[in-house]
């Protein structure tokens, strides 16, 4: 397995990245969007979140997509000034490295709540408010979109597909002992202070193992999870980017996570204020 270095510290090129003044920010939620050819999806999610009663605000973080995603997004800019931005990167790095690097610039402009969100629509938007009223509201530290709360509340998935997720979660459970039904989600809410007390650039992992990994960490230095019900559909338009090596990832990681809490456990020790 090639476990990835230390994650979010890649710099994005200069000049088509378009940010706020940091004093200006004035929403209390961000929504991060990664994006690798998401041309198809990226203006229709864009829109359908702005659609929503909640201020929100978006940040894509793009691999240099070569399919342009990124000139979409500089082009509904102008349209939602102030509530949509963009970084690009380098190149394809992984979907870890990408939350990682929107997480350090959600907390350099203090939103308080911090989302992670698909492009494709697998994850809806609607769901958001949910996810925050969770966190705001209810007063726990991360909300969780969860496909397992209630059954498998998975749409146009195949058969073969929907029970590696599904066993999948069982095997993170019985490994790690986290008590989180849906282990791999991707749809989640953080409040800033768990992103604040995890030590971003020693998250190892991408794909499944990063989702797990924070989900690990933020349970063992104590914070207050939940999981919101929520029906996950595939895709319609553009392509996965589910891989065998990221798959394999997941499996030897949760070994690894375990492991290393077992040996090192002062690591989920949340920092003294």
């Amino acid at each position: 397995m090639n476990t990835p270095g230390p994650a979010g510290g890649e710099n994005p090129l200069p000049g088509p990245s378009i940010e706020p003044n940091l004093l200006t920010v004035v929403a209390d939620s961000l929504v991060i969007i990664p994006t690798y050819n998401e041309r198809e999806n990226i203006e229709n999610i864009t829109r359908r979140v702005f659609s929503l009663q909640g201020d929100f605000h978006i940040l894509v973080v793009d691999d240099n997509s070569p399919d342009g995603t990124a000139d979409v997004v500089k082009g509904l800019i102008p349209v939602f000034p102030g509530r949509l931005f963009l970084e690009t990167r380098k190149g394809k790095l992984g979907l870890g490295t990408a939350y990682i690097y929107g997480f350090k610039w959600a907390l350099r402009r203090h939103y308080n709540y911090i989302f992670e969100m698909d492009a494709d629509f697998s994850h809806n938007p609607n769901d958001l408010l949910r996810l925050y009223e969770a966190c705001a509201t209810d007063g726990y530290d991360m909300a969780i979109g969860s496909r397992y709360i209630d059954g498998v509340n998975v749409v146009n998935w195949p058969m073969g597909r929907v029970l590696m997720s599904y066993f999948a979660s069982i095997y993170v459970r019985v490994v790690t002992g986290m008590p989180i039904r849906d282990t791999t989600a991707g749809f989640k809410c953080y409040k800033r202070e768990v992103l604040e007390a995890i030590d971003l650039d020693k998250v190892r992992f991408s794909g499944y193992a990063f989702q797990i990994e924070m989900k690990f960490t933020a349970w063992k230095m104590g914070f207050r999870i939940t999981e919101v019900s929520i029906v996950f559909t595939d895709r319609t338009q553009g392509e996965s980017k589910m891989s065998s090596g990221i798959f394999r990832e997941a499996v030897l990681g949760v070994i690894q996570l375990r492991w290393k809490s077992l040996v090192n456990p002062a690591k989920y020790r949340l920092p003294k204020s």
